[in-house]
Parts: C-alpha cells; structure tokens; sequence
C-alpha cells in the first residue's frame, strides 16, 4: 500500500487516485490557492492542526470523562467509518488529523478519496489505535467528514442535472464563519466552482451599493473601475432595463437575480458576447435544469454551503 498524501498542486480530483485501501501518513501538504478545476486542500499543515485541535478543544476530547471512566488505557480498538448513504466524500484529511492528534501512533486506511462517489454500505476509512483516543475524536472527526461531505454531494446533485448544457455550478459567500476555505472546497470536490472567496478578490455591486448611488449602475461601475483596474466586475440585475444599463457600462459579468426563466433566456440574448451571465436566487434541484437550458454561463446557489444536509456515516468499532 502506497503512503496518503493530500495533491501538492492542482490536480484534476481523479488524477492522483491510487490503488486502495491505502496508509496514511500525517498531512504534510502545503496551502494552495483553489481554482475552478482543482481539487487542492486548501489548509497548510499549521492551519489544519490548529482548526482540528480548536475543534477537539470545543468537545472537550482530552477531558471525555466518559470514555475515561469506562474504558480501560491499554485496550486497542479498531473502526471503520461507513457511509449509510449515496454520496461524494470530502474532508478526510481534517477526520484524519483528529484521531491522530489523540493518539500520534494511530493507523488509517482510506478506501476512497476526497471527491470521489461512494455508495450506501461502502466503507470509507479504516482507524486502529487506543480505544479511547478513537472515541473521545469520534464525533469531531464525523462532524467534519459528514458536514463537508454533504455539501459535495448536494453540489454534484447539482452538477449532474446540467450535464450537457455548459453552465457550471457555483457557490457564494454564504459559508460557516470560520469554515469558508473548507466548504468552498467541499464544493470543489462535488464537482463545483468557487465564485469569490472574499470581499477583497473581487467586484461585486450588489441592490445595496446601487441604492448608496441613487440607482446610478453606471456611476458604479466607473467607481470600481477606478479602484479596482483590473479586477472584473460584476452587476446584480434585477430586471431588463438593469442589464442594458450594466452592458454599457462595460461590466464584465451580469448576475441575474432571482428573474424568470423566460426573462433569463432575454438577459443571455442581450449579454451574448458582452458579459458572462449568473442566474442566481430561488435555484432548487427542481428547476436547475430549465435555468441551464437557457444558456446561463454559471449559476450560483447559497444552499451549497447553508443549508447542505450532512452525509449519514457512521464510525462501526471492533475490539483489536
């Protein structure tokens, strides 16, 4: 078996599979910047220990009285965490960490990799060491792997259903505080795109800013122009009349908000060669497809990462 070691440079998510079950090893990848093909875990080593013990530190993982109480100190255990459900996974380097930082000699095989499609009944990981290091991390190992794997999966639900159609699916700032770089790659392993990742990587003018300028989208485009030269902007329309005025004011990107399906079809006419179109607001499993169908560029959904149900694993033990 091969040692685990997370993609130390943008790699297309299949790219680097191996044969499995696999050893890990401790995560010694470096911090890479996400882009829209990658699948790149987004956390130095630093970064990733430190957000995995803030977590353990929350649950009180090195004071369980439970499991100190009732298990013995020499007893070794064995478990392997199974997916109860369809799904893709994301976040195994962050299930791996909070084992090992509980017990530094534990072992682990994965079954499957970050971004990869499993189903109902399939193991996913494999972790043998001291029985009561694997239970006082189990449940911040399961909240990271099960939170992040959902999100992935509801992205490639979301994905599957505008095969074909060249929009792409992509997320929006409405993340966990505290979370953004790891669910804005949950979603990149469910086959999605990042849209900005903060307010200072890119222009966005939103009903908000326009109200602040009396409505006037050109004065707000030529302001952010002047500020941010060579940053792309964005315009969120609500109507006909708003697009036409964003095209001449030479917006690079026109953000469709929450219009018609038939209203969307005008607004790609009008942008066509001008501007990328995103759909935006209202977007549902249900309605995806007829939003692709009118030739939408992207579109972008905040219930990637707010509202996501987490994936059902579970960690099954086994005395060694």
């Amino acid at each position: 078996m091969s040692e685990y070691h997370p993609p130390l440079r943008p790699t297309p998510p299949r790219a680097w599979e191996v044969v499995k079950p696999r050893t890990v090893t401790p995560f010694d990848g470096r911090a890479a910047l996400p882009s829209a093909d990658a699948l790149v875990f987004p956390l130095s080593p630093a970064l990733l220990r430190e957000h995995v013990r803030a977590s353990l530190d929350e649950d009180q993982a090195f004071n369980d009285i439970s499991t100190m109480a009732t298990v013995v100190s020499t007893r070794q255990a064995r478990g392997t965490i199974v997916a109860h459900q369809d799904g893709v996974i994301a976040g195994l380097a962050l299930c791996a960490e909070a084992f090992r930082q509980l017990d530094a000699g534990v072992t682990m095989q994965l079954h499957v990799d970050d971004g990869e499609r499993v189903a109902k009944g399939v193991p996913v990981m494999q972790v043998s060491g001291r029985a009561r290091a694997l239970l006082s991390a189990e449940r911040v190992a399961l909240n990271y792997v099960q939170h992040l794997s959902g999100i992935a999966t509801l992205t490639a639900s979301f994905v599957d259903l505008v095969k074909g159609t060249g929009a792409r699916i992509v997320d929006t700032r409405k993340t966990t505080p505290g979370w953004r770089a790891l669910e804005k790659y949950a979603v990149r392993a469910g086959g999605g795109v990042n849209h900005r990742m903060d307010l200072g990587s890119g222009v966005l003018i939103k009903d908000n800013h326009l109200a602040a300028l009396g409505g006037d989208i050109g004065d707000a485009v030529a302001r952010a122009r002047a500020v941010a030269p060579n940053t792309p902007i964005q315009v969120e329309c609500d109507t006909l009349e708003q697009v036409a005025q964003a095209l001449a004011a030479h917006a690079d990107w026109i953000l469709l908000d929450n219009m018609s399906v038939t209203m969307l079809r005008e607004a790609v006419v009008l942008c066509k060669g001008h501007a990328v179109t995103e759909a935006s607001g209202g977007v549902r499993l249900e309605v995806v497809r007829a939003i692709a169908e009118t030739g939408v560029d992207r579109i972008s959904i905040g219930a990637l990462t707010h509202s996501a149900p987490a994936l059902d694993l579970s960690l099954d033990f086994a005395d060694v």
